[in-house]
C-alpha cells in the first residue's frame, strides 16, 4: 500500500465533496469521504474486497474511528450517487486533447453454466447478457464495460451495457464529451463506415479502427503509426482493471456491482494521474 496514493484518494474525494457543498452527518464518527476512500482503496489493493480493506485500514490508523462492516456497507450504498457524480466530474476533467482510445472489457456476474440460476440477472429471459470476449476467446455472462481513456490511462467516459451487445452500441454516448476534431482509436470491433461518417458529421470525431487483412480499404501509414502508439495504453488499463478484480466482483446486487465498478474508475484515476 502506498501512503501517497491513499492520501491522494482522500484529498480528491474530500476536496470535491466540500467544494460541492457536502458535509457529513454530525453524529457520524467516520466521515463520508473516509467511507468512499475505503471503497477506492479496496479496488486499488484488495480486488474490491471491502471487509479486508476496512480491516487493514482500521488497523493502520487510516480511519479516525472504527466502523463495522455492515454499517460501512449501508453508508457506502447511501453514498452511491455521490460516488457516481464524483467519477463523472473527475473524468470530465480529462476530456481534452486530440487522441483517445476506446475498448471494452467483460464484467461477469457469475459463471456461464450458472446463468439460468442467477438472481441478479435472469439468464432464462435475458439472452443479451451472454457475451463473447474475442481477446480471451471465451464466453461470459454479465455486463460489458465500455471505456474511453487518454494515452496516460485516465478514463474519460465509460458505460455498462449487457455483455451480448455490440461494441458500437454506446459509441455516440461515449464520444459526446470529446472535443471537436479528436481521434478515437479502437480495435477491429469498431469497424463501421456508417458510424465513422456519423461521428465525423455530428461532432467532428474521427474513429480509427484496425482494419482486417481481407478488407479492400486498409489503414494508411499514418493511422498504423498512431494505432501502434496509442493502442497499448488501453491494454495496460485493461490489465490494471483485471488486477482490481473487475472480472470477479462478488456483489449480491446490481447496485453493489455498480459501486465497485465506479470505485475501479476512481482508483484508475488515482493510479495513472
Amino acid at each position: 500500500m502506498d501512503d501517497i496514493k491513499i492520501i491522494t484518494v482522500y484529498c480528491i474525494i474530500e476536496d470535491t465533496m466540500r467544494t460541492l457543498g457536502h458535509t457529513s452527518h454530525y453524529l457520524a464518527q467516520v466521515s463520508d469521504p473516509e467511507v468512499l476512500t475505503v471503497a477506492v482503496v479496496s479496488a486499488m489493493y484488495f480486488q474490491n474486497h471491502h471487509e479486508r480493506a476496512l480491516c487493514v485500514m482500521r488497523g493502520m490508523r487510516y480511519l479516525t474511528k472504527p466502523i463495522s462492516v455492515s454499517r460501512f456497507s449501508r453508508r457506502l450504498h447511501a453514498l452511491a450517487q455521490w460516488l457516481e457524480y464524483l467519477v463523472e466530474v473527475i473524468c470530465s476533467l480529462f476530456a481534452h486533447g486530440s487522441a483517445f482510445i476506446i475498448d471494452s472489457i467483460p464484467v461477469p456476474v457469475c459463471k456461464r453454466v450458472r446463468a439460468f440460476r442467477c438472481v441478479k440477472i435472469d439468464g432464462r429471459l435475458s439472452r443479451a447478457y451472454f457475451g463473447w470476449c474475442a481477446a480471451k476467446k471465451e464466453k461470459f455472462f454479465g455486463w460489458r464495460l465500455h471505456l474511453i481513456c487518454t494515452r496516460e490511462g485516465l478514463p474519460v467516459a465509460f458505460q455498462m451495457l449487457p455483455g451480448g451487445w455490440h461494441d458500437l452500441v454506446p459509441i455516440h454516448e461515449l464520444t459526446f464529451r470529446l472535443p471537436e476534431g479528436a481521434s478515437v482509436y479502437g480495435d477491429k470491433a469498431y469497424i463501421s463506415a456508417p458510424t465513422e461518417e456519423a461521428l465525423l458529421a455530428e461532432g467532428g470525431i474521427k474513429l480509427v479502427a484496425v482494419r482486417k487483412a481481407n478488407m479492400h480499404e486498409q489503414n494508411t501509414f499514418e493511422e498504423w503509426c498512431d494505432l501502434k502508439w496509442y493502442r497499448p495504453s488501453i491494454e495496460t488499463v485493461n490489465s490494471q482493471l483485471e488486477k482490481m478484480g473487475i472480472e470477479r466482483l462478488y456483489a449480491r446486487t446490481n447496485e453493489g456491482l455498480s459501486i465497485k465498478v465506479l470505485a475501479c474508475m476512481l482508483a484508475l484515476v488515482c493510479i495513472n494521474l
